[in-house]
């Protein structure tokens, strides 16, 4: 049963460009602009209109786009709440400036020491990572701890949930491992590691949605019964200014958005590729989390009632579960 018939979420890729080379990634291979303030504000507007309630500033490396901080506070001025997940290496800089505008703020982590991590980033990121917690605490701000697992690091949690989260009262979220387009990262969970995960979703200051975990069981998502509600929940809006159908990682279609992205997501063209969201060749087994995510909130299925523990307990640790009635 539909409980939520208008898209939540916004993935607003600001630019692709990064200053990583994470090799679970490919987006900083790709040649990019950046967006338009003038364009975003815009956007925001029909985006508003649409429903969508949180705006996620993404890339590439969202912190290279120097606006950034205004575009959050214009998203935060609307009512939006604000998301952004950063690899750390400008966030010392650029701190100060993001005092108070992102909801939720992402560090991603790859492992619990240097030399591991630093070989997983292609850069020396791990230094910053340590400093941005530090800058971070001393502004105020509460980041997140952002750790993609594979099958070779479920063993690793521990250490990272001893040496940054607990000591700094952070959020751990538990980011599962998925294949997409041409990125296969040959490292998919076993059951074994899904069931330690299973255990670590129920710790303390600890985020995964354990919808995340079935939805791998069962095989992912299937086209003849599509769990996946990626065009109908998300707008996915592009560099260019370009509104992305059904999703990123599919990219069936970019349409112009030309100060028109109300009118234009409602058109007839867009809704129809809308309306094959988890239904084409390629969504056969996916398991792309930013999509399952807020797919798993618009529908009442077995993966709602999975989703709903650990959706609440986020909010609730984060402090955003008024924003999301």
């Amino acid at each position: 049963m539909r409980i939520v018939k208008k898209p939540v979420l916004c993935n607003y890729y600001v630019t692709y460009r990064c200053n990583a080379k994470c090799g679970f990634c490919d987006i900083w291979e790709k040649p990019s602009p950046y967006i338009q303030i003038d364009e975003v504000r815009k956007n925001l507007s029909d985006l508003k209109k649409l429903g969508v309630k949180v705006i996620d500033f993404t890339g590439g490396e969202p912190l290279l786009h120097r606006e950034l901080p205004q575009m959050l506070s214009v998203a935060k001025e609307m009512g939006f709440i604000t998301t952004i997940t950063t690899n750390t290496l400008l966030y010392p800089k650029y701190a100060n400036q993001l005092k108070g505008l992102v909801d939720m703020l992402h560090f991603s982590l790859d492992a619990p020491t240097k030399e591991e991590h630093d070989e997983s980033r292609g850069v020396a990121c791990y230094d910053f990572f340590v400093e941005s917690i530090d800058v971070a605490k001393s502004l105020g701000e509460k980041p997140d701890i952002l750790f993609t697992v594979f099958e070779d690091n479920v063993h690793q949690i521990q250490a990272v949930y001893e040496k940054f989260i607990l000591p700094n009262n952070l959020v751990l979220i538990l980011n599962p491992v998925f294949d997409y387009g041409e990125v296969a990262t040959e490292n998919l969970l076993s059951s074994k590691a899904i069931q330690e995960l299973k255990q670590w979703a129920k710790k303390k200051n600890v985020y995964l949605n354990e919808a995340f975990l079935t939805l791998r069981e069962d095989g992912g998502n299937h086209i003849d019964n599509p769990v996946c509600k990626a065009g109908s929940s998300t707008i996915v809006i592009s560099p260019s200014n370009k509104l992305i159908v059904p999703c990123y990682h599919l990219g069936e279609k970019e349409f112009t958005i030309d100060n028109q992205l109300f009118d234009l997501y409602h058109s007839q063209e867009v809704q129809n590729l809308v309306g094959l969201e988890g239904k084409l060749p390629a969504c056969e087994g996916c398991v792309i989390n930013c999509y399952m995510q807020p797919s798993f909130s618009v529908e009442v299925n077995k993966y709602w009632w999975k989703a709903l523990p650990s959706t609440l307990k986020y909010n609730w640790m984060k402090g955003t579960w008024k924003n999301l009635f």
